[in-house]
């Protein structure tokens, strides 16, 4: 599996942790973050991992941001991402087996390293149920593909 990671420069740490912790357990992961603690715009990172997921270059996306909120806003504006911030594991759980949420993001202010890898394993173990909660993403889509 490829995964795509993306994060802005008050998170490089932690994304060089969650990619080691992946990389571990044979995951494939794309950065598209930066390795700088340089100030930057975490719009940009966000854009670039939804992008490869919706190309389908890789199959999901991990963005980290101070809070996740920022980077995972900007990857939401990319039509067919679902991209959802969570701070503890059974969110990020629910996130895919409800909205099979493509993009998983969270924030290195607010969490810990450990925190962080029980999110990304729930959440990368985790499959969408289907069934009633396929008619919600495509109530979901609808709206998206309105707000054009």
């Amino acid at each position: 599996m490829k995964i795509a990671i993306g994060n802005d420069h008050v998170a490089v740490d932690m994304k060089n942790e969650i990619k080691a912790h992946l990389e571990s357990k044979g995951y494939e992961i794309i950065n598209f973050g930066t390795d700088s603690n340089e100030r930057c715009d975490y719009p940009t990172y966000g854009r670039q991992v939804a992008d490869a997921v919706v190309s389908k270059a890789v199959d999901y996306g991990i963005l980290i941001c101070g809070t996740g909120v920022g980077i995972s806003l900007a990857a939401n504006k990319v039509e067919g991402i679902r991209a959802c911030v969570c701070s503890e594991p059974y969110s990020a759980k629910l996130s895919k087996e409800h909205n099979n949420t493509n993009i998983i993001a969270f924030g290195s202010r607010v969490i810990g390293i450990e925190t962080a890898k029980m999110i990304v394993d729930e959440w990368l173990n985790a499959e969408f149920e289907g069934g009633r909660h396929q008619n919600r993403i495509d109530m979901i889509s609808e709206i998206e593909k309105e707000g054009k």
